[in-house]
């Protein structure tokens, strides 16, 4: 009698059995133990707060003003010393180069002229915004005489 039924249903309404047998397997497969979903659920909640990449010399000097060419920039790990970058010289990809400052110290120049940045490369750069470009920052000293020169001009 089985084997009449068997012949007697249509090819598609064996398909739809053998289907919903399928889903029905699979949806004991994939449902999870009690104690499984929990802990899943307990993961996401936590909400570790992820690192920042860091980010290089150059990637740090892209956003700023002319390759941030007169502007401080440090490692994450230096306390008050700075480079004062004066030069870059970028590769095709413009994340990878040599670059060259003036090192400073307390927001003062410890040498006299630049010299190549040594690790440029690692991942450990930040910009120093207090110390803001040397050619702005620097007032025009004028002396007295000349301020009262110009003033004897201008009255006469």
């Amino acid at each position: 009698m089985a084997t009449s039924l068997a012949t007697r249903a249509s090819p598609n309404q064996s398909l739809s059995l053998l289907r919903l047998s399928f889903n029905f397997l699979h949806s004991f497969s994939t449902s999870a133990s009690p104690a499984s979903a929990s802990a899943s659920t307990s993961a996401p909640a936590s909400n570790k707060p992820k690192g920042r990449k860091k980010k290089n010399l150059f990637e740090v000097a892209q956003f700023l003003p002319n390759w941030g060419i007169g502007y401080h920039i440090a490692k994450t790990h230096w306390e008050n010393v700075s480079y004062e970058i004066t030069k870059i010289n970028l590769y095709k990809d413009g994340k990878h180069g040599k670059a060259w400052g003036i090192a400073h110290k307390d927001g003062l120049p410890i040498a006299d002229g630049p010299k190549k940045i040594s690790g440029v490369h690692k991942r450990c750069w930040r910009y120093i915004p207090s110390l803001i470009k040397s050619a702005e920052n620097t007032p025009k000293l004028t002396t007295p005489t000349e301020n009262a020169a110009t003033a004897e001009v201008q009255a006469a």
